[in-house]
């Protein structure tokens, strides 16, 4: 198994790519769906109610499972010690997005803003120990957009008229960066010699 100063193995690397990709499958997906659902749901709301916070507490909760899920199945990628901690930081989300949710918009997109940053970074890491995988660039760049759209939501707190609408923006990016992953690594699956 792999420390943090290993780099993969080659072996560890083939035997995890099809559960990364059914993984980063699973999350576009889900990505995709919560945005359509929060876009819906936060068009003209000028308050964050139940339904609202309810999805926005369960995208970092799926974020935490699916990083649960992605060190059980691919523990020997290198990444193990930044998915714990991004394990803590999508729970650390999910409890903070409930208790801004009682505050208002602008709180919700302060913590949601310090999530995508911190979780963006973790992102960034992960993707960039895993760069053997080939499957990764758009990983890279998804965690480096994390940061600045993180970033945008907290400077967007201020404004009047902040709304969540955004949020659902930031999940169709990160769904489709998910999605293209999974289909970089589908296809070097097909392509590697066994």
């Amino acid at each position: 198994m792999a420390t943090t100063l290993d780099a993969p193995t080659g072996a560890s690397l083939r035997t995890s790519e099809p559960a990364l990709r059914t993984l980063y499958l699973a999350r576009a997906l889900f990505a995709v769906v919560w945005a359509l659902v929060v876009a819906v749901t936060a068009r003209g709301a000028d308050t964050v109610g139940p339904l609202l916070v309810a999805l926005l507490v369960l995208y970092p909760l799926v974020d935490l499972v699916a990083a649960v899920v992605d060190r059980r199945t691919s523990g020997g990628t290198g990444a193990a010690p930044a998915l714990v901690v991004n394990m803590a930081l999508s729970a650390l989300g999910a409890v903070g997005l409930g208790f801004a949710a009682t505050s208002g918009t602008a709180a919700v997109l302060v913590v949601w803003g310090a999530w995508a940053v911190a979780a963006g970074a973790v992102q960034l890491v992960v993707a960039l120990r895993r760069r053997a995988l080939r499957g990764q660039w758009p990983l890279i760049v998804s965690g480096g957009l994390s940061v600045l759209a993180g970033t945008a939501f907290v400077v967007q707190s201020a404004a009047p008229g902040a709304s969540l609408v955004n949020v659902a923006g930031y999940a169709t990016l990160g769904g489709i960066f998910f999605l293209v992953s999974a289909l970089r690594l589908h296809r070097r699956v097909r392509t590697s010699p066994r």
